[in-house]
């Protein structure tokens, strides 16, 4: 069997790029067909692994300004020459799910999500400082990208989502059903501590559809001690809002990041992920999440015994889960043993039997 990884782009890494390590995990031999590459970007993981690129690679200033070439990804991916094939793996939230395939190939798509900007439009260019004249330019092609996206959808034999929430968007925008596989979270890198201290933690990129700032109101009102880890363009906003208990780390490497994790007292998660690694990330630590109960928080967090939800995105609500979640006692052994059946070692022995058996078929 021979398959190829599809994949957006690889320009910056977060977590579907963490699944595009584990897929090439699974399958070593694959070689991984993206847009652009931006080496220096990347982790050293990438540097071992056959990346070939479309002609977008060579455009001028394209791995700053990757999102003024939008009008061209449906493109790099129809011209990718993927013939011989026997096995298509797209890993899409955007346009490697449009590629050509032999009339005999399998392509299975593993989806984070519809296009966020096609189909929650609004929610996305509030996101963007962008003109009043290029916001309607831009709506005009999006109206089109969104057929486009239709489209190429029909084209995939099998979709996986990233979640039961994800997977109601797939019906709902495509109309096709898909099969549920959690994305790999490296849960055995994480342990629990010996000793808790005093402070709350957020580990986020700091940008405004996370949050954050609704987190910050809440520490801000109750005078208790917050660490966020990250960065990002809403980072100097933050930092204008925050009192003397809120403290900005930055970027941490894997070491300092799992030490955070198994000695805060909880995780504060106030955004609405599709899934969220994070959270996962923190109960492998044996810590309770603090979670806004929406999305795929209500997936990985167990409500009483893992963490506590909090129900509206207020800074109020925030402060009234944290003083109920202090009024609680939980087992960090059974939050580390949940977050277990999240690992990375078993996303990829579920990925490569739903490839197999459809292959088979």
């Amino acid at each position: 069997m021979k398959l190829a990884i599809v994949h957006d782009y690889l320009n910056q890494f977060g977590g579907a790029e963490r699944v595009v390590i584990a897929l090439h995990e699974a399958f070593p031999e694959a070689p991984i067909f993206t847009s652009i590459y931006d080496r220096d970007r990347m982790p050293s993981e990438f540097r071992a692994m056959d990346i070939k690129t479309s002609f977008m690679q060579h455009l001028p200033g394209v791995m700053k300004k990757y999102k003024a070439y939008l009008p061209l990804y449906p493109l790099a991916f129809s011209k990718m020459d993927l013939r011989g094939f026997d096995v298509i793996l797209s890993s899409s939230s955007a346009f490697a799910k449009g590629v050509k395939k032999d009339r005999d190939a399998l392509h299975v798509c593993y989806c984070y999500n519809p296009m966020r900007f096609v189909w929650r439009y609004d929610d996305y260019i509030k996101e963007e400082p962008l003109p009043q004249a290029l916001k309607i330019i831009l709506r005009w092609y999006l109206r089109r990208l969104k057929m486009w996206d239709v489209r190429t959808s029909a084209s995939v034999d099998y979709f996986i989502s990233i979640s039961m929430a994800v997977a109601r968007r797939i019906l709902e925008c495509w109309g096709r059903d898909s099969t549920v596989i959690y994305p790999p979270v490296e849960a055995k890198k994480f342990n629990i501590s010996g000793s808790v201290e005093d402070y709350y933690l957020i580990v986020s990129r700091l940008k405004p559809y996370k949050r954050i700032e609704m987190a910050v109101e809440a520490f801000n009102q109750m005078g208790k001690p917050l660490k966020i880890i990250g960065g990002g363009d809403f980072e100097k906003k933050l930092k204008s809002l925050a009192g003397d208990s809120i403290e900005f780390l930055g970027r941490v490497d894997d070491e300092e990041l799992a030490r955070y994790y198994s000695r805060c007292r909880a995780l504060i998660f106030p955004g609405e992920e599709d899934f969220g690694i994070v959270p996962v990330e923190a109960m492998a630590s044996g810590r309770p999440v603090i979670a806004y109960g929406r999305a795929g928080a209500l997936e990985t967090v167990l409500d009483g015994k893992t963490g506590i939800f909090f129900n509206e995105p207020k800074p109020d609500s925030i402060a009234e889960a944290v003083k109920k979640f202090e009024a609680m006692d939980f087992d960090p052994n059974f939050i580390r043993q949940h977050a277990l059946s999240f690992d990375k070692e078993l996303f990829k022995a579920r990925i490569k039997e739903f490839i197999y058996e459809k292959y088979r078929k």
